[in-house]
């Protein structure tokens, strides 16, 4: 259990796309600060780890759990996010394994001992807990308000981490020092030069930028200029989107 456990849930909320990464040992707050795009001493928060250009490869929720940090990613990426992970860590006497124990779990609707998904309150609830029954919904209310995540959406290495909207789902900070992929995060953040975004929009066979498409739901994740986003749905431009 971690400290995002509620005490009751309701049931059908696990994300069974899902799956929970232990990072446990030796100052594993301080091993992440230095690789990936957010602040580990404000958990739960949204965040990636970038190719050096700024690219994302991977995104995912961090938890705190004690002096363990449990990482929320989507399940089919966990193994590779462990091994590329594995590379930093040198000597440092750290563990990076999944947790069969425990998932994620959402709820659109606030939950006794939930936290507001860190990147929009719009988004609803989660929390980490033994897996249930899944949860319905998730992704039409996810796209809903044009938010991107996983390798089908972001690619891996293919999107600057700003034109996944990171910026406005509180995915990177601006303080806490240098990461991976850093430098040109910053300098695309203060020169305002994020020309393009991913969006949400109806589907187009025909569109060129289509990432993926969802059948489903008659909806697809594009790559639109920020000045060209039509009837494509982006995540609100706030600072804190969770406020």
């Amino acid at each position: 259990m971690s400290d995002a456990t509620p005490t009751t849930a309701p049931d059908g909320t696990t994300l069974s796309d899902r799956a929970v990464l232990r990072i446990a040992g030796e100052d594993v707050r301080g091993f992440l600060q230095g690789l990936v795009t957010n602040d580990t001493a404000r958990l739960p928060a949204y965040a990636a780890l970038l190719t050096p250009q700024g690219k994302a490869l991977f995104d995912f929720i961090m938890w705190a759990d004690g002096d363990d940090v449990l990482l929320d990613v989507e399940a089919d990426q966990a193994d590779a996010l462990a091994r590329r992970l594995s590379i930093y860590r040198l000597r440092r006497v750290i563990t990076i394994a999944r947790d069969e124990e425990s998932a994620v779990h959402w709820s659109r609707e606030p939950v006794e001992g939930a936290q507001p998904d860190p990147r929009s309150r719009a988004l609803g609830y989660r929390w980490i807990a033994p897996p249930g029954a899944p949860a319905e919904g998730w992704h039409a209310h996810r796209l809903s308000l044009g938010v991107t995540e996983g390798l089908a959406e972001l690619g891996s290495g293919e999107t600057l981490w700003l034109e996944a909207n990171a910026r406005e789902l509180n995915g990177v900070s601006f303080t806490k020092g240098c990461y991976v992929g850093q430098e040109n995060t910053a300098r695309m953040h203060h020169r305002s030069k994020v020309n393009r975004r991913l969006a949400v929009a109806p589907d187009d066979a025909t569109d060129p930028k289509r990432r993926v498409a969802y059948a489903d739901l008659g909806l697809m994740v594009t790559v639109r200029r920020a000045e060209e986003l039509g009837n494509a749905v982006v995540p609100s431009d706030r600072e804190d989107t969770t406020a």
